[in-house]
């Protein structure tokens, strides 16, 4: 991927993350040059709302307003979103859209997709153009399609990169159903969570070929970036590498869940049939960990379950979950006890699945994203631990 004659060669003009990549050698010299000429700046809009690292908040900054804030944020090592509530202009919302995603984890990825020149790469969720123009100064612009779901985003990231001298082929499309006109790929990789691999991805991957994304359970928005390599047999198999957080597919977005159509608030007592019991887990063992190894384990073993949080009068945290396949629920009420209390009902006892898979997580001596792997093809998808006959969970 990389030789040690060029990543050794000085690194100048560039963000730290950038910079890092290349002096520890997981990008080359010629990806140095590529970033230096080609920096996120290029690709952005005039209104940009960055993630502080110090609140976790997404702050508005103007370019008209304030030039050198927004050009410091453009070059900063953070995500920054650009879009919300799918709105071409306007915002804050609720819902973040679109964004530009982390330089760091933007150089982490290329360094995993190994695309080189000459190679055929599709860019699913192109966004704001940089990734996908990033990769079309490395293979060649005739050799990269970009796919992009929101119609005005992809009208401004062709405009950008244009501007930059750029012409891979950028659709509006769905990003799952791939770009058949251009295979076989190369590489193909995804700058949007999903929650299985797309298989138009691996059908129209050559075998030998690489498929980067990420991939996450429908428990947690914290995933893992997997990296398969296309078989023969039309599947395509690899490790997960890194525990990653990106925007879902816009396709793939839940329903969201109506806690009335499990635990109506005009009840005054507990629905027939609830248990109650008593919990050692803490929010610190699950959810509170920041890309916990442990709750994504629970989501790839507990499916089809949503969970969500929120803080009584008195200061007590409450979490709860819901079924998605039936009526089941779980609430636990975490305070100053040592034990928290935990009502369950329904088919399903989701809090006993939950303790369960951590307990099933602990005594496999709790393996990180990167103990995992994952199997995919045109039927099933299957995740392993350490070794790709070690199936765990359900077939997905």
């Amino acid at each position: 991927m990389t030789s040690t004659a060029d990543s050794a060669l000085p690194v100048t003009g560039l963000p730290e993350g950038e910079a890092e990549a290349v002096r520890s050698g997981r990008l080359d010299i010629g990806w140095a040059r590529i970033l230096s000429t080609l920096p996120r700046s290029r690709f952005l809009p005039d209104v940009i709302w960055p993630k502080d690292p110090a609140t976790g908040v997404n702050i508005p900054v103007d370019k008209a307003v304030d030039p050198v804030s927004w050009r410091g944020w453009a070059d900063a090592d953070v995500p920054i979103v650009t879009q919300w509530d799918d709105r071409s202009t306007g915002g804050p919302g609720d819902t973040a859209t679109s964004s530009a995603s982390q330089p760091a984890l933007v150089v982490n990825m290329l360094a995993e997709l190994d695309a080189r020149p000459g190679h055929r790469v599709l860019d699913a969720g192109t966004g704001t153009g940089w990734t996908t123009g990033l990769l079309a100064a490395r293979t060649g612009s005739a050799n990269v399609v970009g796919i992009e779901y929101d119609a005005a985003v992809a009208d401004a990231a062709r405009a950008r990169l244009h501007a930059a001298g750029l012409d891979p082929l950028v659709v509006t499309g769905d990003g799952a159903a791939g770009w058949p006109a251009r295979a076989p790929y190369d590489r193909i990789q995804c700058t949007y969570a999903v929650r299985r691999i797309p298989p138009a991805w691996v059908e129209q991957t050559r075998p030998g070929g690489l498929i980067v994304a990420p991939w996450e359970t429908g428990l947690t928005h914290h995933g893992a970036l997997v990296r398969l390599t296309v078989d023969e047999d039309g599947t395509a198999s690899g490790p997960f590498v890194r525990s990653v957080q990106f925007m879902g597919s816009r396709p793939e977005r839940p329903t969201p869940v109506d806690r009335e159509d499990y635990l109506p608030s005009d009840v005054d007592s507990w629905p027939d049939g609830t248990d109650q019991t008593t919990s050692t887990l803490r929010p610190a063992d699950l959810w509170d960990t920041p890309y916990s190894a442990a709750w994504w384990t629970v989501g790839l073993l507990v499916p089809d379950v949503v969970h969500a949080t929120s803080t009584a009068d008195d200061g007590t945290l409450i979490g709860w979950l819901f079924s998605r396949r039936c009526r089941s629920w779980s609430i636990a009420y975490f305070d100053d006890d040592p034990e928290a209390e935990v009502y369950q009902g329904g088919p399903r006892r989701l809090w006993d699945e939950v303790e369960t898979a951590h307990r099933w997580w602990a005594e496999h001596g709790r393996p990180g994203h990167e103990d995992f792997g994952l199997t995919t093809g045109t039927e099933t998808e299957r995740v392993w631990l350490r070794d790709p006959a070690n199936i765990i969970g359900p077939d997905r």
